[in-house]
C-alpha cells in the first residue's frame, strides 16, 4: 500500500531530471500522474516506465508558458481521472548567465512565464479541485535566488517570486484545506549542468566572482531517491501539519541562506 494511493498529481517539466524523479516516486506510491511537457516525447516515454511497474499516467504536450495551454492541461487531467488532488509546478525556462544590464525584456518575459506565471496559473486552475480535496501544491525555487547569483537576474527573481506566491498561498488557501510548500532542489541533471558550464563561463569572461558553492553532503543529489523522497513526504499525511515553507533538499548548498 502506498502513501498516495489513488491521489491525482499534476508533475510540470517532468520529461527529465528533478521533475521525472518526482513523478517516479509518486508512481511508486500510487499516485495517478498527468505529464504536461512541452516536448511530448520524454513525458511518453516516461509515462511507459511508469505503466512498466504497474503505475498510470497520461502524457501529452504542454507549454507552461501560454495560458491557454495550461487550463487545456488541467481541463484533460479531470477528464481523465475525475479531480486533482497534487500539484508539483517543476516546470521552468531559463537563460544563460549574463550581466543584468544585457538582459532583454523578452529575456525576463519568457523566463517569469515559465516559472512565476506558470505556477500562478496553475494554482488557480487546480484550485477548485485541490479545496474539494485537502489538496497539496510544491513548487519551486532554486539556490541561485536564495544565494543572488550574480548573472542570474531573471531566473532568481522568478524563484524568489515563487516563493512569495506560495507563501500567501498557502495563507490564503490554508482554510480550504489547502497545502503549499517550496522545494529548493539540489539535484544532478541537465539543467543543472548546464547551468554550471554557463555560470563558470559568464563569471570568467566578466570578473565577477560566482559559484553555487560547496554542500556539505559530498555527493551529488538524485532527481528519484533525494529530491522525490521528500516530495512524496511532503504531499502525504504525513506532512499534514506543513504548510507554507521552504525545503532546501540539496546536501547544504544553501545552510546559511536558509537559516
Amino acid at each position: 500500500m502506498g502513501k498516495l494511493d489513488g491521489k491525482v498529481a499534476i508533475v510540470t517539466g517532468a520529461g527529465q531530471g528533478v521533475g521525472r524523479g518526482i513523478a517516479l516516486a509518486l508512481a511508486k506510491e500510487g499516485a495517478f500522474l498527468s505529464l504536461p511537457s512541452r516536448t511530448a516525447s520524454k513525458v511518453e516515454a516516461l509515462k511507459e516506465e511508469i505503466e512498466a511497474f504497474g503505475g498510470a499516467a497520461i502524457a501529452f504536450g504542454c507549454d507552461v508558458g501560454e495560458k491557454e495551454q495550461v487550463i487545456h492541461a488541467v481541463k484533460k487531467t479531470v477528464e481523465v481521472y475525475g479531480t486533482v488532488d497534487i500539484l508539483i509546478n517543476n516546470a521552468q525556462t531559463t537563460v544563460p548567465a549574463h550581466s543584468l544590464l544585457d538582459y532583454t525584456d523578452e529575456e525576463v518575459d519568457r523566463v517569469f512565464k515559465s516559472g512565476y506565471w506558470a505556477s500562478l496559473w496553475f494554482m488557480k486552475e487546480c484550485y477548485p479541485y485541490l479545496k474539494e480535496q485537502n489538496g497539496c501544491v510544491i513548487n519551486f525555487a532554486s539556490a541561485i535566488g536564495l544565494n543572488s547569483v550574480p548573472g542570474y537576474l531573471a531566473y532568481a527573481s522568478t524563484k524568489e517570486a515563487i516563493r512569495s506566491l506560495s507563501r500567501i498561498a498557502a495563507k490564503e488557501w490554508g482554510r480550504d484545506g489547502i497545502r503549499v510548500n517550496v522545494i529548493v532542489p539540489g539535484a544532478e541533471s541537465p539543467g543543472n549542468t548546464q547551468a554550471i558550464i554557463d555560470l563558470a563561463k559568464w563569471s570568467e569572461s566578466s570578473g565577477i566572482k560566482a559559484s553555487f558553492g560547496t554542500p556539505a553532503i559530498p555527493r551529488k543529489g538524485r532527481p528519484e531517491e533525494d529530491i522525490g523522497r521528500v516530495a512524496v513526504f511532503l504531499c502525504s499525511e504525513d506532512a499534514s501539519f506543513l504548510s507554507g515553507y521552504t525545503y532546501c533538499v540539496d546536501g547544504g548548498y544553501c545552510i546559511d541562506a536558509s537559516r
